[in-house]
């Protein structure tokens, strides 16, 4: 018997309708792989009824009881009529493990991408999003992790200078760079911001806007942390734009919760530990054989050069002021 690359590879269609079936359900043995890195996700036929979307979760990377403190916040999210994508419960349950897989059942959600030039668009999310912080700050996470400087930055520059993956002419300039903006962030990941229950990766990529009102998806990356890491990466541009986008969300996130306007000296610092995360990320990943088949550009002499490049931008970034509202 041929040894397995990674566990998902045991993962076959076959398999993912035998595990969907295990719950009570019967598959009409349609299945459609869907745009998924981190987890596996298809969306599998239902005799007599709708598709669902079947999620598999990465094995070894949370407990059982992470798992089911998103699942408890989605479910509390929706209860509240907030537009978010919660998973099903069948048998009393929603995540559910047969074949060696845990996973969880969701209904599908049509619906295109969040413009994030839209005023209009920002505006609800901000409201949409006022509205999830005013419940998330109503009690902590007990499993989730939180926001760190030590998980998001460290961790990820040690797990990186660790490993093979710098060319030996790049190592020495990540090694530095990295050093300097950890020094420099530090202090402020030091201070005792007022953190709630989060989404905790609010991409446009994990919005779908539908009928008017953007649906959140996705919460796989929820966690502990300032209120700012769900409002940041909705702000791009030059400095200008960014500060109308902002705007923008922030009135409408006011309806609902109040916006602490000192947590925008976190915005580029959360934006360096984004970039770190993602190159360590992808080496942490690399010997999951979907990663250098959709990544094919991580490891090159190229993608090192230009990593760090970016990384020098945002160690200058730093030093800049960071945004005020309104003032355009």
């Amino acid at each position: 018997m041929t040894e397995m690359s990674h566990p998902y590879d045991a993962l076959t269609p076959d398999r993912v309708i035998d595990c969907v079936e295990s719950v009570g359900l019967l598959s009409d043995a349609r299945i459609f792989p869907l745009n998924s890195y981190e987890n596996r996700v298809y969306q599998v036929g239902i005799d007599e009824a709708q598709p669902l979307i079947a999620k598999f979760y990465r094995p070894g990377r949370w407990t059982d009881a992470q798992i089911l403190e998103e699942h408890s916040f989605a479910q509390e999210l929706a209860e509240a009529e907030i537009p978010v994508v919660a998973p099903l419960e069948y048998n009393g349950r929603t995540l559910h493990e047969a074949h060696g897989f845990r996973f969880a059942l969701f209904p599908r959600r049509g619906g295109h991408q969040l413009e994030l030039d839209n005023f209009d668009h920002l505006e609800q999310v901000g409201t949409m999003l006022g509205r999830i912080h005013a419940l998330g700050a109503a009690k902590p996470f007990d499993h989730r992790p939180s926001l760190s400087l030590q998980h998001f930055a460290r961790d990820s520059r040690a797990f990186i200078l660790a490993g093979d993956f710098l060319p030996r002419e790049n190592r020495e300039a990540y090694e530095t760079t990295t050093a300097h903006i950890i020094e420099r962030i530090a202090p402020l990941f030091e201070r005792e911001w007022t953190t709630l229950r989060l989404h905790g990766d609010c991409h446009s990529g994990n919005f779908l806007w539908r009928d008017d009102t953007p649906w959140f998806v996705d919460l796989d990356d929820c966690l502990q942390g300032p209120a700012i890491q769900d409002i940041w990466m909705l702000i791009s541009g030059n400095r200008a734009e960014q500060t109308a986008y902002l705007d923008a969300v922030v009135e409408g996130y006011e309806t609902f919760y109040a916006f602490d306007p000192q947590q925008l000296q976190l915005i580029e610092p959360l934006r360096c530990l984004r970039q770190m995360h993602h190159a360590a990320w992808l080496a942490r990943r690399w010997q999951d054989p979907a990663f250098p088949r959709a990544f094919p550009w991580f490891n090159t002499a190229r993608y090192w050069a230009e990593h760090i490049l970016a990384l020098r931008e945002q160690l200058s970034a730093l030093q800049e002021p960071p945004l005020t509202l309104g003032a355009v």
